[in-house]
């Protein structure tokens, strides 16, 4: 596999959490890069974490080659315009390497914050239309319910810059597979992996579209407890069918919902079933992950496997067992 520079790659990014010191998030980035990655995404979890623009900087000072951007952010905690303004700075830093990650925003990231999600499907799509309309140099207004511009204009930014959408629900696949560049289906039940993968190439229809998936790779009994948390926020969010997939009744998420606020993922992770942690990650030996991934992505056609890294401590090691497993 190449990048569209024509470097040798493996269909892996990395999305780094930077909840530790930025210049051994650069580090880690640095090193994903060695491995072969194709891109590098830092999480945008507001007061959760370091500055993602700040990292993303010292990041696109250590690299080279790696597409870098958010992963992912959303039209609420920042005004669109700012976002513009930070990638076409971060794509001017990293010569032509950003790449803008955006999705709905979630409750870890918007509660603590208190801001309201409002309509947050159509203030994605208004997001992605105006700033393509920014990044290729157009005055832009515009008067919506998350946000506006007024003659706003960049002059400074790439036309072309990729745009990733991620989100679990129809309506955010449908609106990804028709104006974004490509889509990351995270943490999606894998039983019904394909079934998204066609949808989002039907809407895409015949242009270049990269579709990502992102789950946790489970070898250890501590694994398995850190997917149990990741699942909590992610299972609250997720759409009504899988809600019944799994016979998590709106009691259940009234729990999980309770523990999160009270402290957090890790406090919520007693409501979340062991069993459900396999329908979402690929759970094994080392050698029984590594089939079982490069599986999910060659039969449901997927471009691109993203490595979540929920966690600086450690990530090195993950980062290494991921390009193993994906190395031809």
């Amino acid at each position: 596999m190449t990048d569209h520079r024509g470097h040798d790659v493996l269909p892996l990014a990395v999305n780094l959490m930077p909840d530790g010191p930025v210049d051994r998030v650069a580090e880690l980035a640095a090193l994903a890069e060695d491995r072969g990655a194709a891109r590098c995404f830092v999480y945008d979890e507001g007061l959760h974490t370091r500055d993602v623009y700040v990292a993303l900087a010292a990041v696109a000072a250590r690299t080279e080659r790696v597409g870098l951007g958010p992963g992912i952010t959303n039209p609420f905690v920042r005004h669109p315009g700012a976002t513009a303004s930070a990638i076409a700075t971060l794509d001017e830093a990293s010569g032509g390497r950003a790449v803008l990650g955006l999705g709905a925003g979630g409750g870890l990231t918007l509660g603590p914050l208190a801001i309201e999600r409002r309509r947050p499907v159509a203030a994605v799509e208004s997001m992605v239309r105006t700033l393509r309309r920014l990044f290729a140099g157009e005055r832009v207004s515009h008067d919506g319910d998350a946000f506006g511009f007024a003659g706003a204009e960049l002059h400074y930014g790439r036309p072309d810059v990729e745009i990733v959408l991620a989100g679990r629900g129809p309506r955010m696949l449908d609106l990804g597979g028709r104006l974004a560049d490509g889509f990351n289906l995270s943490y999606v039940h894998k039983d019904l992996l394909g079934e998204h993968v066609r949808s989002l190439r039907a809407a895409a229809g015949d242009r270049p579209f990269l579709v990502g998936y992102s789950t946790m790779l489970v070898t250890t009994d501590a694994d398995l407890e850190a997917a149990r948390a990741q699942l909590t926020f992610r299972l609250v969010d997720s759409p009504d069918e899988v809600k019944e997939r799994l016979g998590l009744t709106p009691e259940r998420v009234a729990a999980i919902r309770r523990a999160l606020g009270d402290g957090g993922p890790p406090a919520a992770a007693r409501h979340i079933d062991p069993e459900w942690v396999s329908a979402f990650a690929v759970v094994g030996t080392v050698a029984q992950c590594g089939a079982e991934l490069r599986r999910l992505l060659d039969t449901n056609g997927i471009d691109e496997y993203q490595l979540p890294l929920p966690s600086v401590d450690g990530a090195g090691e993950r980062i290494e067992q991921a390009a193993a497993m994906l190395t031809p």
